[in-house]
């Protein structure tokens, strides 16, 4: 089975053809050239696959899509503010590696413990918080320049001091 990452969400329609906005964390600007499909959740951890017609770059966070089948502004309303994944191959082909999305299916170590696979990535001002499944829930763990102790890219694994106390409430 395919696994698929989360990338950013289509935020709004434009025009009256059905062109929507993809805001996106990939971390530099693209027009997403040679991809042939987004997914969008069905369902939990069921995707449908939107097939890309045409795209535009429109800054360094949002590309214009224009799908297939989707030919009016009505249509593309329904598709916002829907999140839109990618799969892995597609992923790791267009984000950009200093982007922090591009942490999503590495592994969260803390000391000696394996915190698990981090899932989804929050960038916020002054420091990313990376969600992990701890003991059946989903935990936050921030990481900032004051606890990120090293990042292992080829084993995919981001060292961490995570706050004392911290994961006491998730488990």
């Amino acid at each position: 089975m395919s696994q698929y990452f989360k990338i950013g969400k289509l935020a709004a329609s434009t025009g009256l053809e059905g062109k929507l906005i993809l805001q996106h964390s990939l971390g530099k600007k693209t027009s997403l050239k040679g991809l042939e499909a987004i997914f969008l959740e069905d369902k939990k951890d069921s995707f449908l696959p939107y097939f890309i017609q045409s795209t535009q770059i429109r800054s360094d966070t949002e590309t214009i899509l224009k799908l297939e089948g989707v030919d009016m502004m009505e249509v593309a309303r329904k598709l916002t503010p829907k999140d839109v994944w990618l799969q892995e191959e597609d992923f790791n082909k267009f984000t950009a590696k200093a982007a922090p999305i591009a942490l999503l299916g590495y592994n969260l170590i803390d000391g000696d413990t394996d915190l698990g696979e981090i899932i989804e990535v929050i960038e916020q001002p002054h420091q990313i918080l990376c969600t992990v499944m701890y003991k059946g829930n989903e935990a936050l763990v921030p990481v900032h320049a004051e606890n990120l102790l090293k990042m292992d890219k080829k084993n995919r694994k981001v060292y961490v001091e995570v706050p004392e106390g911290l994961l006491d409430i998730y488990g």
